[in-house]
């Protein structure tokens, strides 16, 4: 459950009728994508309401006519998808201000300069999106946005999406160490290993995060691990 500070109202209207959730703002997007499946958890109280802030309750024969059901979390989630989102000025600035890091973020570890190859600082695709006066919107996902993100921030700076792929090679006794971060980290796109019982692989990994994947590598290795970035 979420707190009632915290909630914002989703309303949805049809035939006349209104019928609102008060929900936790931070899961629009993964319901949006499919990812929420029990609503009623982000929920400040299990309620279909009329006006949310008068705490007057819509009938369940009027939510079962106009949803077909009256499962409070079908309905909810036919809310969030098919109704607007009401949001204070605080709720607006913040989830402003956490959208713009996730679309920066996600755009640092993807993208690279292609002139020289190397990945943009979060800062710089920041002060570039400044420049262009990028707008975000707090309610679309991130993946709506980053393509017209990136239209806007080329006439800026070079930029674009890319993957690099990295061979990897390390003893029998560091592979146990590394081998799930590079699955965390990447696809793992060819594997074997040596007669010297050492493991080579290939791994494809979005090119903005090399510098993290080198570190990662080096840290849990203690340096002892061979790497070549190959032909893109």
């Amino acid at each position: 459950m979420v707190r009632l500070e915290d909630a914002i109202v989703a309303r949805y209207e049809h035939s006349g009728h209104r019928f609102e959730i008060l929900v936790d703002p931070n899961i629009i997007d993964d319901v949006k994508a499919g990812k929420v499946e029990n609503v009623m958890d982000y929920l400040v109280i299990d309620e279909i309401f009329k006006d949310a802030h008068k705490g007057d309750r819509a009938s369940e024969e009027l939510i079962k006519e106009i949803f077909g059901t009256t499962d409070v979390n079908e309905v909810a989630k036919k809310i969030i998808l098919h109704g607007q989102v009401q949001l204070t000025t605080e709720q607006r600035r913040k989830m402003l201000e956490e959208k713009k890091k996730r679309i920066i973020m996600e755009i640092a570890r993807n993208a690279i300069n292609p002139q020289t190859g190397a990945p943009h600082p979060p800062q710089r695709i920041e002060l570039a999106m400044e420049e262009a006066k990028v707008h975000i919107d707090p309610l679309k996902s991130v993946e709506e946005q980053i393509p017209v993100v990136l239209k806007a921030l080329r006439p800026i700076i070079p930029i674009r999406f890319e993957k690099v792929k990295i061979a990897v090679k390390v003893s029998g006794e560091m592979y146990g160490k590394i081998y799930g971060e590079l699955s965390k980290m990447g696809t793992i796109l060819q594997e074997e290993w040596q007669r010297d019982g050492s493991w080579i692989g290939v791994v494809e990994i979005p090119a903005g995060m090399q510098g993290e994947f080198f570190d990662v590598l080096n840290k849990k290795t203690h340096g002892n691990v061979q790497t070549k970035i190959l032909r893109r």
